[in-house]
């Protein structure tokens, strides 16, 4: 269980891994205050992120499980995963074959996302749907523009019922002279 917080850590508090930070918890929100330092260590900054507490609590388990250092090198991995796999939707262009996987909440927004796929139909081909109690999950297969599949995951992910949008991406290479013939 986590605990709140009430009294702000001491700016030098350890927490290893070279950082000079403390977490404190709330049920809602978490907050990482940080020390800037000239020298060997990188700049951190504060900041703070409203969290649901499960979800927090199941972030907190499964990176003491990896045998990570702390939640803040946990968060900055995530982090880059999150910038890698944005950063490559955001670079490729031409045509694109992908796969989009996510959850939702079906009641709270299954119309929308009907509506949604009705509005992109001129680039999904296939889609696939499974329900798991009030949650369903859904892999939506899509060819064509990459612009327009951009798109589509971000219309995906302004949904607040969604939980998740992964993208599988697969752009065609160009033939070659031996292909051709």
């Amino acid at each position: 269980m986590i605990e709140p917080v009430s009294a702000a850590p001491s700016i030098a508090d350890h927490v290893g891994d070279g950082e000079w930070a403390a977490p404190v918890s709330s049920p809602l929100t978490t907050t990482v205050f940080a020390h800037s330092h000239k020298g060997t260590m990188p700049e951190y900054m504060r900041t703070s992120f409203n969290i649901p507490t499960a979800l927090l609590e199941e972030f907190d388990e499964t990176w003491e499980a990896q045998g990570l250092d702390s939640r803040s090198r946990a968060v900055r991995e995530a982090m880059y995963e999150y910038i890698e796999a944005h950063t490559r939707l955001e670079e490729v262009s031409g045509d694109v074959a992908t796969t989009l996987a996510f959850d939702y909440e079906h009641e709270r927004v299954i119309r929308d996302l009907h509506n949604v796929q009705h509005d992109f139909q001129d680039i999904i081909t296939t889609t696939s749907h499974m329900h798991e109690g009030e949650w369903c999950l859904e892999t939506v297969f899509c060819h064509g523009d990459a612009a327009r599949v951009r798109q589509l995951v971000y219309r995906l992910r302004d949904f607040d019922a969604v939980g998740r949008v992964k993208v599988l991406l697969l752009k065609p290479q160009p033939r070659s002279s031996s292909q051709e013939e």
